[in-house]
């Protein structure tokens, strides 16, 4: 997978690890930038009645706080219509050229931007892909395609904070990309668009990044992109609660690089069934680009219904990632793909088929689950479709994938996991479909299998009883 640039061609902290015993409390956001200077887009120019162009008035707000190095942002609960686009130059990779919308940078003092339930949305009829510079035309141009030029989006990220030191904060906000507005040209990169149009990207800050009731959706790209620094200084917190991505092109969140993010209460979905729908189209891709990834955790999340992956981890240095009391929900696409070392899963619910496990000769860094329960039962998805493609855990040989007190459900056509190293510790399958599923690997505590099952050149200590007919230890 092929990453655009900032612009155009790349795509792409403290509490990370508590999360594995249950529920975190968080924060409350406000209160972060006390005696801080005070903006307002009305202020600008602003006219925030939805059918006016507030381009240049957020952008305007955005150089004041600049200048001030830090401040509050409040905005009105109504719609504030953005995007903007101009022709390019004729040396510009744009024929028609995003305009900055709310881009802060290098903030020494606190930054928050208190949402009050407004909504960004972006301006109808814009162009997102390639176009004829001359005409305005979209042009299709044969894949791969890299060629400057042609491209066109409505905005690179409607809200963009980078560099800065002091705290960050964002409450009761909406991101509206009205996708399904624009004028789509041809596509551009590896495969699909990738040509940046994101909702809310937060790069390299060193400072508190606290997110809390975001909704980010209908965006040509991302909802959500992350790039933190590799080295934090102590104590400092990343915290996303209450965040809903869903319905954007590529991905709901893309997290590129940094550490000790907490995710809670938060729900991504629906990527790639919009106008626009680029590979990977996943709920959340974990890959580490800018910087390592560490320390990830996720509790009681959800991510449903992805044209893509629900969760996907498969390249870059990324390793310890915890995931409690979520659910992933895969309708026509993997539910996880969690191929990075240590991560966890305690709790959760996996709906549909899964691939791509972590195996180790290290326990710890293989993948792990512990009191979860995987299903192919519609009944367990909000649209009854549920992804199967033979085994509902296909592990491969990958060694030591553990499941501790798991429970399977194979019960509308999918086979039960298909391994040959795994650890089963005291878990109960079932599965009522006909064709043998081959869950190999070691037995331990109690297991019990209900169905047509191989566990040719297993190892089996304790009790295991398959179809009510107990196997002797062996191995």
């Amino acid at each position: 997978m092929t990453r655009p640039t900032t612009r155009i061609i790349s795509r792409r902290a403290a509490l990370g690890t508590a999360i594995a015993a249950g529920a975190v409390l968080l924060p409350p956001l406000h209160g972060l930038a006390q005696a801080a200077a005070v903006f307002a887009p009305e202020d600008f120019g602003a006219r925030g009645d939805g059918r006016s162009n507030d381009t240049a008035a957020f952008a305007r707000m955005a150089q004041a706080v600049n200048r001030a190095g830090g401040g509050r942002i409040v905005l009105r609960r109504t719609v504030y219509l953005v995007g903007e686009q101009r022709p390019g130059l004729q040396l510009d990779p744009f024929a028609f050229a995003p305009q900055p919308i709310l881009r802060l940078s290098q903030c020494a003092k606190d930054v928050s931007i208190e949402g009050n339930g407004a909504t960004l949305r972006c301006a109808p009829g814009l162009r997102y892909g390639t176009f004829d510079r001359a005409s305005g035309r979209a042009v299709e141009l044969p894949m791969p395609n890299t060629r400057p030029g042609s491209l066109a989006s409505p905005y690179d990220y409607m809200i963009l904070i980078e560099g800065c030191r002091g705290s960050v904060s964002i409450a009761d906000l909406e991101l509206d990309g009205n996708v399904g507005a624009l004028r789509i040209g041809g596509p551009w990169g590896d495969v699909g668009r990738q040509i940046a149009c994101d909702g809310l990207f937060l790069r390299d800050n060193r400072g508190d990044e606290l997110v809390r009731n975001l909704r980010t959706h209908h965006h040509a790209r991302d909802g959500l992109m992350l790039a933190g620094p590799a080295i934090l200084p102590p104590g400092t917190r990343r915290l996303f609660t209450g965040i809903r991505s869903e319905w954007n092109g590529r991905q709901g969140c893309s997290l590129i690089g940094g550490r000790n993010y907490l995710f809670a209460d938060s729900r991504f979905a629906h990527t790639g069934r919009v106008a626009v729908s680029t590979p990977p189209a996943a709920g959340f891709d974990i890959e580490a680009e800018s910087a390592p990834i560490r320390n990830l955790s996720f509790s009681r999340c959800t991510f449903e219904d992805n044209s893509g992956c629900g969760l996907v981890a498969d390249s870059g240095d990324t390793a310890d990632v915890r995931f409690a009391d979520c659910r992933f929900v895969g309708t026509t696409n993997w539910s996880i793909w969690p191929n990075k070392p240590g991560f966890r899963f305690d709790r959760c619910e996996i709906v549909g088929a899964c691939v791509r496990f972590f195996g180790s000769p290290d326990p710890l860094k293989a993948t792990r689950f512990y009191d979860c329960r995987f299903t192919d039962a519609p009944a367990r998805s909000a649209n009854r479709k549920v992804y199967l493609n033979g085994p509902m855990a296909d592990l491969s040989d990958s060694r030591n994938i553990l499941f501790a007190r798991c429970r399977f459900d194979a019960v509308a056509g999918a086979q039960l996991p298909w391994s040959t190293a795994a650890i089963f510790e005291n878990c109960t399958m079932r599965q009522t479909g006909a064709k043998p599923a081959y869950p190999r690997g070691t037995f331990r505590g109690t297991n019990r299998i209900d169905g047509a099952v191989d566990i040719a050149a297993s190892r089996v200590s304790g009790r295991l009883v398959i179809n009510d007919r107990v196997i002797p230890p062996r191995g």
